[in-house]
């Protein structure tokens, strides 16, 4: 059995998805539908730069899933990927969560390019910038962190943002209580914390303004039902009701990625080659490693098509 996987914020970089659009017809199809959609060439940005403009959130978002859409529909005209009849279900990692809808034709590519630009921009206008942050903890588990976040709180906002498996995991909410996680980690027996370089703190409780925009964004928005079902960040269990699908993606904005529990269900429920698609190899590395007897691979270039086999 196989899933389709999409990468999240941080797995973007200029020139994602330009060596597939020069090579392929298909590819430039998806690209050409998210310019049009957002009225920007966005393209552009994404083959040439500069990475600082990439980089913004509202404009990163909606090029990510540009950048895997374009995979998927080259693996569908050269290698014969049928949806239906090879992939067994879908999961994205946050953002990621809106390219596999679109995969799986629960979003248009037009519909999911246009949310995820307000997505973005609600994302950075929740917070003022320099109020919140992020940090990553390594050589932890989700109770650790969890407890290590309470401590670390004093009556401010450190919520678990993303449990990515392999040990890591991701704090995020007030500047000032996720330097006090970093400070506490050594004692509490965590390998390593660091600060990460983010323009705001995503999934976590400050994010509320950012979930009710996306509230009102998504109820304009026809979903379908997947043709394969999607398996959720906040819930790590397989989905496939348009209304509940609705829901769960304005629970993501403030809620944590269950990355790690969604990999292992999948493998539990007979998965066993992962497919991430689109830019960097991130996701591929994490399922090696929470589910150690699962194939992984990444396709976001030419070579990587020619060495796909179904």
């Amino acid at each position: 059995m196989r899933a389709l996987i999409f990468p999240g914020q941080g797995s973007q970089a200029v020139g994602m998805a330009k060596d597939l659009a020069a090579a392929f017809a298909p590819a430039r199809a998806v690209l050409d539908e998210v310019d049009e959609a957002l009225g920007q060439k966005l393209s552009a940005l994404m083959a040439e730069g500069p990475v600082e403009e990439l980089t913004l959130t509202a404009n990163a978002q909606p090029a990510l899933m540009a950048a895997s859409l374009a995979a998927l529909r080259v693996l569908e005209a050269e290698k014969g990927l049928d949806l239906t009849r090879d992939v067994a279900c879908v999961a994205g990692h946050s953002l990621g969560e809106y390219a596999a809808l679109a995969a799986a034709g629960s979003l248009t590519i037009t519909d999911a390019a246009r949310l995820l630009r307000i997505r973005g921009e609600a994302m950075q206008a929740a917070v003022s910038p320099g109020a919140g942050a992020m940090a990553a903890l390594i050589g932890t588990d989700l109770a650790a962190a969890h407890a290590l976040a309470e401590e670390a709180a004093e009556g401010a906002v450190c919520d678990v943002a993303n449990d990515n498996g392999g040990g890591q995991v991701v704090l995020s909410g007030d500047k000032a209580a996720v330097e006090r996680a970093v400070a506490l980690a050594s004692a509490k027996g965590i390998k390593r914390a660091v600060m990460l370089n983010v323009s705001a703190p995503f999934h976590c409780r400050l994010m509320a303004p950012a979930a009710r925009r996306m509230r009102e964004a998504l109820a304009e928005v026809a979903l379908s039902a997947p043709r394969v079902p999607l398996y959720a960040n906040v819930t790590a269990a397989p989905v496939s009701e348009a209304e509940a699908i609705r829901l769960a993606l304005v629970e993501q904005v403030t809620g944590t990625v269950r990355w790690r529990e969604s990999v292992a269900a999948m493998a539990e429920a007979g998965v066993t080659q992962f497919t991430e698609l689109g830019a960097g190899k991130v996701l591929a590395g994490l399922v090696k490693r929470i589910a150690p007897g699962a194939q992984a691979v990444s396709v976001g270039a030419p070579a990587d098509v020619a060495a796909f086999t179904l």
